[in-house]
Parts: structure tokens; C-alpha cells; sequence
């Protein structure tokens, strides 16, 4: 039975035509199920009967089911959402003053292996459907609300609770492009969320055919997680470099920047003591990015078990910011938010059924099917 979140507005028309049914059809529906957070054909009031009876009959409106809803002490909320198969993945709304953001999972794992992610760490089992993503923002709106959440005032969100979505979450947004790009178009859509394109970012490793793709095909703010200015570095830190190293995801930056909606790209950087956090690796940084317009984003390491990984201290933090500012490059330095739930940047783990097996062999052909 077809899940009615896993169509953006042309799929559903589509699907209603399919029914013998008009395409403002569609629009009335999918205003009722993501404006309105209705999982009910029958309350859908403006619908006629018949149309509501044949919708009940041959379709559903499914959204993750929560198994844990966990909030920290600085008010950061996590839900563990259940998948199937045994696996469970992870949401996470950040509340602050002026807005409140999203972070939502696009994979049950992981194939990237990166050094310092929990994610990682525990395999990868497969890619979400495109409404078991936006099904989060689904369900996070709809217990946001019951929970009686405070609206907010910006005229910019429009009183939402939810007013930025970040594909920073559980997997790789890019390895699973088609299915993103359909939850991605419900999110801007104005008969759905509305949202922005500035304010829907997909953050990546650095998957340059894909991040290609997405400037073609659905272009939203960019975040590229990068987290060493060498090669070498990243090597060792993350894999995928090796199959796209930092020259070819300068150009694929470059090039994004053509259509984007903000005109930097944002890069992520965790600061790990003695790794990749000295005078030298921010200067090389300063080199690196020279002909991209950009702005950092220093994440201090979250740890996680057996990473292996210390976070740098704040005076190193500040002595690396300063490097980056005084070059011209704005760089911030993320405030850690949910630590105490482990539902900071990088902590996310869920629970995921690995079936990469990669304690026998590291799937270098996944990074061949990332980049077809």
C-alpha cells in the first residue's frame, strides 16, 4: 500500500491521475497531510467522500514510528525513529532564539566510514525512502506541537516551530540523491512546508558527481563536511576522499555556487586535538579555499565510545578561528547543543543492522556506486 509521504506534489498528481482523479486533487491532499500533520482521510473535510473512502481504501500515510523522544538539558530534542528491519535512526531538533532547526537522517548507517562519527561506525544497512525523511519533519511538527512548543516571531518563518531543516542526520544525503531530492522538493513546496531554499541545507562529504546533480536538479544551501586541508589527512580521516580528492571538491564547490541560494558554501570542520587543529593545517586551510567563497564551521569534537579522538581545547579553537579570520575567511565555532543525549554533531548512532561487514573488508565498490 503506497505511503502518500513518499511523494513530492508532481508524483502525487501523478499517482492521482493513475486513480482517474484531477491533479488539484493532489494539492488539497498534500496540503491536508503535511500543513496540517493529517494521517486521517477521513478529516480531510474539503475532500470529497468518495475520493476520501478510495484513499482509505487503497493507500496510508505512514511517518517513522518514535521508540525514544529524549530531551536534553539545554532543551535539545532527540527522537530514535523505527525503521524496519531492526533499525531505528535518528532526529534532532535544536531550539534557539529567532529559529528552530531540524536535523534529520537520510540512511540506517553509513557506508562512509569516516574516523571521528559515530554513524559510521556501525555499518550501513540501507537508504530511507523519501517518506521516511520528510516523515520526520512530519512528526516532529505534529509533537513539537503537542508538546506545545512556542511560535516563533520572525516573519521569516511564518510562526513555525520548525523553521530550518539540516540533512546533517544519520547516512550520506547524496549517496541516496533520488529519494533526498523528493523529500527535499516536499520541504520547499508551498502547498507543504514552504520552507526556503536558504534555509534547507544538505551537508555531504563531498560527493562531487551528486553535488552536481543537486545543483541541476534541486539546489538548496550547501554544507560540505571537510575536516582537513590536506589529502593525506583526510584520507585517514575520511575515506571517500580517495575516490574524490580536495581538488575535484574545490571545483564541484566552485561550480555549485553557480545556482546556489546563499553564495558561499559552508564547510564543516570538527576540531580534533592534534590532528588536524594546529597553525599549519588552518593556514593550509586558508590556501585550500582561497577561490571559494565560503565560511567555516568549527565543530569541537563530540566524542563517542572507543573513538580514539580527544576534542581540541577552546584556546586552540581560538587560536585556529583567528588564523581564518584574519585571512578574510568568516569562521564560527559551533556551541555544542545535546551532548548530555548524545544527539550532538557526530554522535548520532541509532541502531543499524550492518550490512557492510565492514570489520572484514572496507566497501571501496560502495564508493563506486555513490559516484555512478
Amino acid at each position: 500500500m503506497p505511503n502518500l509521504l513518499d511523494y513530492d506534489l508532481a508524483g502525487l498528481a501523478a499517482w492521482f491521475e493513475e486513480l482517474g482523479e484531477k491533479p488539484f486533487r493532489a494539492r488539497q491532499v498534500m496540503r491536508w497531510i503535511h500543513r496540517e500533520g493529517c494521517d486521517d482521510f477521513g478529516a480531510m473535510t474539503d475532500v470529497a467522500k468518495s475520493l476520501r473512502a478510495k484513499l482509505d481504501a487503497l493507500a496510508e500515510i505512514r511517518p517513522p514510528v518514535p521508540l525514544r523522544d529524549t530531551v536534553s538539558g539545554d532543551g535539545t530534542r532527540k527522537w530514535l525513529l523505527d525503521v524496519g528491519g531492526g533499525n531505528a535512526v535518528e532526529a534532532v531538533f535544536i531550539p534557539e532564539a529567532g529559529r528552530g532547526t531540524l536535523c534529520v537522517s537520510s540512511q540506517a548507517g553509513c557506508a562512509l566510514d569516516c574516523a571521528f562519527c559515530a554513524t559510521g561506525k556501525q555499518g550501513f544497512n540501507r537508504n530511507l525512502e523519501a517518506g521516511e525523511i520528510v516523515g520526520q519533519l512530519w512528526l516532529a511538527n505534529k509533537l513539537l506541537g503537542a508538546a506545545s512548543a512556542p511560535a516563533r516571531e520572525d516573519e521569516n518563518d511564518n510562526g513555525r516551530v520548525i523553521s530550518n531543516v539540516v540533512l546533517m542526520g544519520m547516512g550520506e544525503p547524496l549517496a541516496n540523491f533520488d529519494k533526498v531530492v523528493t523529500a527535499l522538493r516536499v520541504m520547499l513546496d508551498d502547498h507543504a512546508y514552504g520552507l526556503s531554499r536558504r534555509r534547507v541545507t544538505v551537508s555531504t562529504a563531498g560527493v562531487t558527481p551528486a553535488m552536481d546533480r543537486l545543483r541541476e536538479e534541486c539546489p538548496v544551501a550547501l554544507a560540505v563536511s571537510l575536516h582537513a586541508p590536506d589529502d593525506a589527512l583526510r584520507d585517514r580521516l575520511m575515506p571517500i576522499n580517495r575516490k574524490y580528492p580536495l581538488h575535484d571538491l574545490m571545483a564541484a564547490c566552485r561550480r555549485y555556487l553557480e545556482r546556489a541560494p546563499r553564495d558561499f558554501v559552508t564547510f564543516e570542520y570538527a576540531m580534533i586535538d592534534g590532528i588536524n587543529d594546529s597553525d599549519a593545517h588552518a593556514r593550509a586551510l586558508v590556501a585550500l579555499t582561497r577561490d571559494v567563497p565560503c565560511k567555516f564551521n568549527l565543530i569541537p569534537f563530540n566524542p563517542f565510545p572507543h573513538s580514539g579522538f580527544a576534542r581540541s581545547p577552546v584556546d586552540r579553537i581560538r587560536r585556529f578561528s583567528a588564523i581564518l579570520l584574519d585571512s578574510g575567511i568568516i569562521a564560527t565555532t559551533r556551541r555544542t547543543r545535546g551532548g548530555d543525549v548524545a544527539a550532538a554533531c557526530g554522535q548520532l548512532a541509532g541502531q543499524v543492522r550492518d550490512k557492510t561487514r565492514r570489520a572484514r573488508t572496507y566497501p571501496l565498490q560502495m564508493m563506486e556506486e555513490i559516484g555512478s
